[in-house]
């Protein structure tokens, strides 16, 4: 196989090369992604509607509470318990390094924490598993639609017992999509706006979940087309990605390259969608602060950072 070749490989593929894992151990990892995510959901459904503190982590809208940290607790003791020298990456907890071993686990232990915080039922326990920084396979559990999904290549994407398949939507007219909007959206002009409009105007609808995880969960089982967004972190990512691509989607960055989560930039949708989502996304430039009631982000002196489109 060509170098080219492998770049263009799904990501998950890549990330089953490099691993290089026997079938079995595959199947076991799995399997702990699963049990990490029920542990992690378990938590969330005894803390829902009784929520004594809810608290800002510095960025306006970026929320945890005692729920989130309840939750990351239970899931990292199965991951300890059953994988102690594989790595983690915990959203709120940080990184502990592996002890010999390119496996890293993504948790985010409750994703959706807006909806949570609000009692809007939305909202699940991630854990995706990568190597080298590319997502190999994911558990999600959603409480509130008794539903755990999970995914590795080679044995498929499944939502408790139904194998999940992507839709075979084709034009973006007849597509239902989804996407969300960054914490940093209130201070900067590349904040998903402009896009939002965009698609919403050309498609069935454009659905704003507000928890990344769940809405690829969604994607992949083929009730949504097509997810764009930016401003991600791995743990909102890993699960998700691996969720779409074993249940024969496509994930790649906004030009159409591999996406890479460090980036927090991606596009998973079904194959058919795939260039017209690049080539809407490639239409897209940013609103005027003043068009949506924030002209000062239209002033030079503002940070520099606004106007230019990141991750």
């Amino acid at each position: 196989m060509s170098g080219a070749d492998f770049v263009n490989q799904p990501l998950t593929q890549r990330a089953l090369a490099a691993a290089a894992l026997p079938p079995a151990e595959l199947e076991q990892l799995a399997a702990v992604a699963r049990r990490a995510a029920e542990a992690g959901a378990e938590q969330l459904r005894h803390h829902f509607g009784q929520l004594e503190r809810i608290r800002e982590k510095g960025r306006a809208g970026d929320l945890v509470t005692e729920a989130d940290v309840a939750a990351e607790r239970a899931v990292l003791a199965v991951l300890e318990r059953d994988t102690p020298d594989l790595g983690v990456l915990a959203e709120e907890g940080g990184r502990r390094q592996g002890r010999g071993s390119p496996l890293e686990w993504c948790v985010d232990p409750l994703d959706g924490t807006t909806n949570y915080a609000h009692g809007y039922p939305l909202f699940g326990t991630s854990i995706g598993l990568t190597v080298k920084g590319l997502p190999l396979l994911g558990a999600l559990a959603v409480p509130a639609l008794h539903q755990l999904y999970w995914a590795a290549p080679g044995l498929g994407a499944w939502c408790n017992d139904t194998a999940l398949q992507v839709s075979d939507c084709q034009a973006i007219s007849q597509s239902l999509l989804v996407t969300g909007f960054a914490y940093d959206r209130h201070t900067r002009l590349d904040n998903n706006y402009a896009e939002f409009a965009w698609f919403t105007h050309r498609s069935r609808g454009v659905r704003r979940g507000g928890a990344a995880a769940v809405d690829l969960a969604f994607v992949a089982a083929g009730k949504l087309d097509g997810y764009w967004e930016r401003g991600l972190s791995p743990w909102d990512l890993a699960a998700g990605m691996a969720l779409v691509e074993c249940a024969g989607g496509v994930v790649c960055a906004y030009d159409g390259g591999p996406a890479r989560l460090e980036e927090g930039r991606i596009i998973a949708c079904a194959p058919g969608l795939r260039q017209p989502l690049i080539d809407g996304l490639a239409q897209c430039q940013p609103l005027t602060g003043s068009s949506f009631g924030a002209p000062e982000l239209d002033q030079p002196s503002g940070s520099a950072a606004m106007a230019k489109p990141t991750p």
